[in-house]
């Protein structure tokens, strides 16, 4: 087995845009937009997101926007639906490029089973390399495997392993949903996209977006050089504190991942009980002295 300090099972990029288009350059594969399923001439060449964004044309752009608000919203619901009565769950990210048969692909694997042995679905954005082993791992112990696409130019759908998928067009709209439906962030070795949730992550709990919002990373080699910038010079120039540096738990011990989590969750919930409990108290108070002063 591959050692997981060894770089070149996460380096290795799948070259997706040019392996599956065919020579005469009309695509063949699945082009997924939203609920839409696109093939041959008419998989466009941009997606959502880039049309979004792109300040350049004319002005018809202004016309058209209302409609993508609609279109936005709707992917809210379509979230939301599909995700509330999921029950607790944490989303896994990780690589794209992790290769089966590696080992952070084995320890994504693992991670899958075993947050749904300790009761959670498992959330991934779905597709290949370690997003593919979390789901894998999730389905294979019988829980809720969640795969939350994006359309992209590589179009690579979502993995065989997902029993629940929903897809994207929006990046913030995805975003929302890994964040509003997890108890935690388990963060395996990963590029920009892992990266980019991490960071949102951190800095919403920062914030105090999020509150008791566990975010573990796995792979103590792997983010070695990242923690050494943020303690050697974010830190020295000030730009964040001793309390940030405290919001990221680094490990390579899968129980103490999964422990994080589950004990985040029931500090959580005793938080919840003891403030229904104080409400419930101050309401009785307040019901007598009504009564009281009434009579």
């Amino acid at each position: 087995m591959t050692s997981p300090n060894d770089p070149s099972e996460l380096d290795t990029p799948s070259e997706p845009a040019e392996a599956s288009r065919p020579t005469d350059g009309e695509a063949f594969f699945d082009y997924h937009t939203g609920p839409v399923t696109l093939r041959g001439s008419r998989v466009p060449s941009s997606t959502t997101d880039q049309r979004l964004l792109d300040n350049q044309g004319s002005a018809e752009w202004l016309h058209a926007d209302p409609w993508r608000v609609m279109r936005i919203q709707s992917e809210f619901v379509e979230g939301f639906g599909a995700l509330a009565e999921l029950g607790p769950a944490v989303s896994v990210f990780g690589s794209a490029r992790t290769r089966p048969g590696s080992a952070y692909y084995a320890l994504a694997e693992e991670v899958g089973r075993r947050l749904v042995e300790a009761g959670y679905a498992v959330i991934t954005g779905g597709g290949p390399g370690a997003m593919e082993a979390a789901n894998k791992g999730a389905a294979a112990a019988g829980g809720a495997s969640v795969g939350l696409g994006i359309e992209l130019p590589f179009e690579q759908g979502l993995n065989d392993h997902v029993n629940l998928g929903v897809n994207f067009r929006y990046f913030f709209a995805r975003k929302t949903m890994f964040v509003k439906y997890a108890e935690g962030f388990i963060v395996l070795p990963g590029g920009f996209g892992t990266l980019d949730e991490l960071f949102e992550a951190v800095t919403l709990v920062q914030t105090q977006k999020v509150t008791s919002f566990p975010i573990v990373l796995m792979g103590t080699d792997y983010w070695a050089g990242l923690l050494d910038w943020l303690k050697g010079s974010a830190l020295d120039h000030g730009t964040i504190s001793e309390k940030d540096l405290r919001l990221l738990q680094v490990t390579d011990d899968l129980d103490e991942a999964v422990h994080t989590i589950v004990s985040s969750d029931r500090r959580l919930a005793a938080e919840q009980r003891t403030a229904e409990e104080q409400a419930a108290v101050r309401q009785k108070a307040a019901d007598e002295q009504a009564a009281s002063s009434s009579g």
